[in-house]
């Protein structure tokens, strides 16, 4: 195995050190081009078409983002993905150009950001520079000598405080005085030197091109904010947002040349961190400025100088090109409320990736993405889906050549790795279920070899079958305390066997696939033994209190039989340690051990403290803020979103029975609740159930899309199948909770587990 991996770096170094064929374009910037931190480039180049084709699709590349205009519009607000495919490797983006050409003279324009340093998201090349390439019969716009550039000195740097090391990005600054006005629209007359090729596509150190597998952002456009007020000082504007957003900050003003207006989101700090913000430096007279760098909040911020007039406020919101086809409602608004907050807050931590969070890091933790792309089915279209199997590609080339797998990835200064993050990742809420819920296998082959050796090489098991714990390079299982590590791990090993197992199976490695049976078995038949204390799961040598997560991950793993149930639920009225990350597995658990109504109890007694901040639309990192944040304490961490997965699977019953919701059920727990409904949006178009109880009658309607079926289970266990349509159903005899509990959990206890 390790002559794999050699081989695998001696294929990146000969992809990144010869020319990929089938580039006419070339890199290119200017001579005075340094490839410093925070640089910015103009590039333009006139085009003559004889006929504009009917398609003409362009291939942009950048280090590391970019903004183009064709003919003076608009076309791309922030193009360009942060580096790493791979860790050697840039992404381009396929653009459709035609629209917006015309025949005869045309003019194209683009700005480049180069970061110019790595960070938790990105990897720097140590090259500023564009790509650029459109051809079609008749037409050929390539990067080369003829194109123009130069270095665009208006965007400067601040002085301290600068952004964090964990981000890429720099705070920008922009010089109106030195501003190059026009230069992206036709007519332009300023001088601008020729451009200079330095570097040929496939080599170092911008590496192999991979196409942009995700849709560019969604622009909302300039829009006003929802209120503006002057401190009373009458020094600062405070702009609401109409919602914690990623956002780019819009100014019009009229001031004397060299007025400093400084800009930033109430989320400045966010995390306990200096994150990014920006400075507009005043030319004389009437003036606009959009900064580019986004930014987010629930508030903008402009602090004014003397003498300037504030004539206009605006913001951009752009993001992910998704839409909330997602909906869950009931009679407790509670409830309706935090799946709401659990849904913005997941559109705020998409972008280049999933993030942990939109302000500190912008990285992709998988601990983090594992809750984030199961929340996804459930709240967005199916044009979601692609992030997360961008991030799997991700995590899977960063492999390290001693097998280890890290996150966050793409990173340019961190490798290292979280043991049980990775578990997770590689596992059954991770990769199977972006495989399950999304129908779409065409990951599994090209990840199967590199998810194997990290789980039968890097990870070892002991004589009785269990595996032995890793510290890695930071053994992180949570934040909070009394974390039982040796429980975890076996837990999340288990689960990611299973994951491997149903992997192997589908590509037909059966020999795999026995082999981890086995494995599986031995550490089913052992895990009681050593763990199991007659009344809660607890390692040898944990001193601890008993730990809330270490019992739900018994439970959701399917190591915990159903006899254990009742002891289990003890436990996790009394103990509450997990984080928001964790407490996610503990209220599935619940539901799985059919504890509705208690579920529903204690979601809503551990997110009250987080609900009572009406001013925030997303949720925190920790149960609080500041010393109850944990880890920094961001307030809109995606991870804390886990009630929004279980509202519509658990309470509403929606899960798939075949990979991409071909076949699913509705099984609902509704607990104390007398009304719920959801909708799920699928390949196959929409799911929507709708339910009302009284008393012990249940009432039903849903809709099943075209192509798919679906099977109504009741809590008595009956079932009733249903085609494509609308359709309602009825169930009037409740069992109460231990004949429930008997029947469930007794006939179905061989689901529990994989045999």
């Amino acid at each position: 195995m390790k002559h794999y991996f050699l081989l695998l770096l001696l294929i990146g170094c000969i992809a990144s050190g010869q020319a990929e064929s089938g580039w006419k374009a070339h890199w290119i910037n200017t001579e005075r081009c340094q490839s410093k931190t925070n640089t910015w480039l103009a590039f333009r180049k006139i085009v003559h078409i004889d006929k504009v084709p009917q398609t003409l699709t362009a291939r942009i590349a950048a280090d590391s983002k970019y903004w183009l205009w064709i003919n003076g519009r608009l076309v791309v607000f922030e193009g360009g993905l942060k580096r790493g495919p791979s860790p050697y490797d840039t992404y381009y983006d396929p653009v459709e150009i035609a629209p917006y050409l015309q025949n005869g003279e045309n003019t194209i324009a683009v700005l480049v950001w180069h970061f110019g340093k790595s960070g938790f998201s990105h990897v720097n090349s140590g090259l500023a520079a564009l790509l650029f390439e459109a051809i079609a019969p008749g037409v050929e716009i390539v990067s080369d000598k003829s194109w123009q550039c130069t270095v665009y000195d208006a965007y400067q740097d601040t002085e301290a405080p600068y952004p964090n090391y964990r981000l890429p990005e720099s705070n920008i600054r922009f010089d109106a005085r030195m501003e190059m006005s026009g230069w992206n629209q036709p007519g332009y007359t300023g001088k601008m030197p020729n451009a200079e090729i330095i570097s040929s596509v496939g080599v170092a150190p911008l590496g192999k091109l991979v196409e942009r597998p995700v849709p560019l952002w969604k622009d909302y456009g300039l829009k006003p904010y929802v209120s503006v007020r002057r401190s009373s000082a009458g020094d600062t504007l405070y702009c609401r947002l109409p919602y914690n957003s990623q956002v780019t900050p819009y100014l019009k003003v009229e001031a004397p040349a060299g007025k400093v207006i400084h800009i930033r989101t109430d989320n400045y700090e966010g995390g306990s961190q200096y994150n990014v913000r920006a400075e507009y430096v005043t030319r004389d007279g009437v003036q606009e400025y959009e900064s580019l760098g986004w930014m987010n909040g629930h508030e903008m911020q402009y602090i004014l100088p003397e003498g300037v007039k504030v004539l206009d406020v605006k913001f951009r919101e752009t993001g992910y090109d998704t839409e909330f086809t997602g909906s869950f409602s009931c009679n407790d608004p509670f409830m309706n409320e935090l799946w709401k907050r659990s849904a913005r807050t997941l559109y705020i931590t998409m972008r280049d990736s999933y993030m942990d969070c939109p302000d500190r890091e912008r990285a992709q933790w998988w601990g983090d993405e594992v809750n984030e792309l199961g929340e996804a089915f459930y709240a967005l279209s199916p044009s979601s889906h692609k992030l997360a199997l961008k991030g799997i590609y991700e995590l899977m080339n960063w492999q390290r050549e001693d097998g280890v797998i890290f996150a966050p990835a793409p990173a340019g200064n961190w490798r290292k790795e979280l043991p049980l993050q990775m578990l997770a990742s590689v596992g059954w809420y991770g990769f199977y279920t972006q495989y399950y819920y999304s129908g779409d296998s065409s990951f599994v082959a090209g990840i199967y070899d590199r998810m194997h050796h990290y789980l039968h090489e890097v990870w070892q098991v002991d004589k009785s079958g269990l595996v032995i714990e890793r510290d890695g390079d930071w053994s992180w299982g949570d934040w909070g305390e009394n974390i039982d590590m040796g429980v975890l791990v076996n837990c999340w090993y288990y689960l990611a066997l299973k994951a491997e197992k149903a992997f192997a199976l589908q590509l037909g490695k059966t020999a795999d696939a026995d082999e981890i049976g086995r494995m599986m078995y031995s550490i089913g038949k052992c895990f009681d033994t050593k763990f199991w204390t007659g009344s809660a799961y607890r390692s040898p040598g944990y001193k601890g209190e008993t730990d809330d997560r270490a019992q739900a991950m018994a439970v959701v793993s399917g190591l915990a039989s159903a006899d254990k149930y009742p002891a289990l639920v003890k436990v996790l009225k009394k103990e509450c340690h997990a984080s928001p990350y964790m407490e996610k597995y503990v209220l599935e658990a619940l539901f799985q051990m059919n504890e509705p109504a208690f579920a529903l109890e204690r979601m809503k007694q551990r997110y009250a403290k987080m609900m009572d901040y009406p001013e925030y639309t997303t949720l925190f990192e920790g149960w609080g803020i500041g010393p109850d944040g944990f880890g920094g304490g961001t307030i809109n961490h995606a991870w804390s979103g886990g009630p929004l997965t279980l509202l519509s699977q658990k309470v509403c019953g929606i899960e798939p029975t075949s990979p991409g919701f071909r076949s699913f059920k509705v099984c609902p727990q509704m607990g104390t609740l007398t009304e719920a409904s959801a909708t799920v949006d699928t390949h196959f178009g929409k799911i929507e159930v709708s339910l009302k109880r009284k008393g012990k009658k249940i009432q039903a309607t849903l809709s099943v899309p075209e192509g798919t079926t679906a099977e109504v289970i009741w809590p008595d266990g009956s079932r009733k199948n249903f085609d494509p349509g609308r359709h309602q159903a009825k169930h009037v005899g409740l069992l109460n909770e231990t004949e429930y509990f008997n029947k469930m959990y007794k006939d179905n206890a061989t689901l529990l587990k994989i045999k």
